[in-house]
């Protein structure tokens, strides 16, 4: 009899990691598989205490939900390093350092647990942002699957980081600025629409190390699980299978949302739907900057006048540390009087719900993947404002290959006349008809993926016998 999977699971410990990663965990565990999630003391905590409480009790455990439908997914929490309390988002650095030096010991004190516990654990998948991954999972001797959780491009561009260095183009000083031609599967591309560490002349700092760490490790993985869709970077994704097993499995998100039983937000949120409900179909602007990035205070005020001149009715997700969470009202004096009833300014809510709601017509959004693919699915066009990492490539991927969204603003000032003018285009009947066809067309592509027979479902089909196969093979330490 073949043995069973047991694949521990490890999110990198930010709200778009750990979203992918859990919907992830339920789609392996529903093909069998026994999922052990580690999560950090920190997320768990937040998730926890934010989410609704039906009895009045804190949720031990965010899986109890779904292991009443028969799936085996268990759950335990660890140390990233930091205590509970830290603010995570004021000391970005040092929570970045932590990750980079200590979290790792922390989760591989829970494998040598379980290891000596007896449990048959075969596989880690980790986050390819999971310093270390390659050395736990030969350590213990486990089958290695780095999970992806952004664009194949962007893998590839940081994949082949040497070459870009070779050529000029990345680490130095007085980089070239001509086109990038010469990554396999990749077309030319601007290096003004790399990620935005790969734009930086200074290649010190922690999270460059982290990257530099992942990617050495990342080559010693046995296989790698993607976010993406095969027909969307097909060139890129057949290219990278020349270098390792490439699966792309997407898109990772929760498409059954209205039943969800996995608390997965690190904010209380809020529900607009009574007040979306009194609005015309197609009519409101959702915007979000999502769960990480900051936005400058100026840029978010020409923002704000901006939405304030388009006479657009919106819904502004303000997360609480929008521009730093010791700043508690960011937004111009005066502004929600305004607005008055044509805006809703909320702290947090559950994306995919407020997309789906048929008076959503645009979205300005920061260009992450996570949010990229969801709207993608309930066919909102968007309105682009990378604020930093592969939102900056993400932007090009919507805007310039795809036609499913516009800019808000290519310069580097954010000026409201232009945003005002921006917002029209995108939510125009007239205007905003090219993005509203175009992702219509994605749409499908999206959907035929996850259906049967589909890219893929026969990706993840390919994925999962290339690990019983690996783990019956029985991995042997170097």
């Amino acid at each position: 009899m073949a043995e069973k999977i047991h694949a521990i699971l490890v999110p990198h410990p930010f709200q778009g990691h750990v979203n992918p990663a859990v919907h992830l965990a339920i789609k392996l565990a529903s093909q069998g598989f026994i999922v052990t999630f580690i999560n950090t003391h920190y997320i768990h905590h937040q998730i926890t205490s934010k989410a609704p409480r039906p009895n009045g009790a804190l949720v031990d455990d965010i899986f109890a939900g779904v292991r009443k439908s028969g799936l085996d997914i268990r759950y335990t929490t660890v140390s990233d390093g930091l205590p509970v309390g830290f603010d995570r988002s004021l000391n970005h650095d040092q929570y970045q350092s932590s990750l980079l030096h200590v979290f790792s010991s922390h989760v591989e004190e829970v494998v040598a647990r379980m290891v000596a516990g007896g449990e048959k654990v075969n596989t880690l998948i980790a986050d390819t942002f999971f310093v270390g991954h390659s050395k736990i999972a030969r350590k213990f001797r486990l089958v290695c699957i780095s999970f992806w959780t952004e664009a194949a491009l962007v893998f590839s561009l940081y994949y082949h980081m040497d070459l870009l260095r070779l050529h000029g183009h990345f680490g130095c000083q007085d980089c070239r600025e001509d086109p990038i031609d010469y990554i396999p599967g990749v077309k030319a591309i601007d290096p003004k629409d790399t990620m935005s560490y790969l734009q930086e002349t200074d290649t010190s700092s922690v999270v460059h190390q982290i990257i530099f760490k992942i990617f050495e490790d990342v080559k010693l993985a046995d296989s790698v699980l993607c976010n993406t869709i095969q027909e969307f970077e097909s060139d890129t994704i057949t290219a990278l299978n020349t270098k390792i097993p490439f699966y792309s499995i997407g898109p990772i998100i929760p498409l059954r949302f209205n039943n969800g039983t996995v608390a997965t937000s690190l904010w209380s949120e809020s529900d607009c739907t009574q007040w979306l409900n009194t609005k015309p179909n197609g009519s409101v602007l959702y915007v979000s900057f999502g769960s990480y990035a900051h936005v400058s205070k100026t840029d978010l005020h020409e923002i704000a006048h901006g939405l304030s001149m388009s006479k657009v009715s919106f819904v502004w997700v303000v997360r609480p540390d929008i521009v730093s969470s010791d700043d508690a009202d960011p937004l111009p004096s005066g502004f929600k009087e305004e607005i008055g009833e044509r805006g809703m300014i909320i702290p947090w809510c559950c994306q995919m719900m407020v997309l789906s709601h048929p008076a959503i017509g645009g979205f300005l959004t920061h260009c992450g993947w996570n949010s990229i693919l969801e709207s993608i699915w309930c066919k909102v066009p968007l309105l682009c404002f990378p604020l930093l990492t592969d939102q900056v490539t993400n932007r090009k991927l919507v805007v310039d290959d795809w036609k499913i969204g516009i800019d808000l603003s290519r310069r580097k000032l954010v000026r409201k006349e232009e945003v005002a003018k921006n917002i029209e285009r995108l939510m125009s009947e007239k205007s905003g008809r090219e993005s509203r066809e175009a992702i219509k067309k994605v749409k499908g592509t999206l959907e035929k993926a996850l259906g049967p027979q589909g890219s893929s479902d026969k990706n993840m089909e390919n994925f999962i016998n290339n690990v019983k196969r690996l783990v019956c093979k029985d991995v042997s330490p170097p």
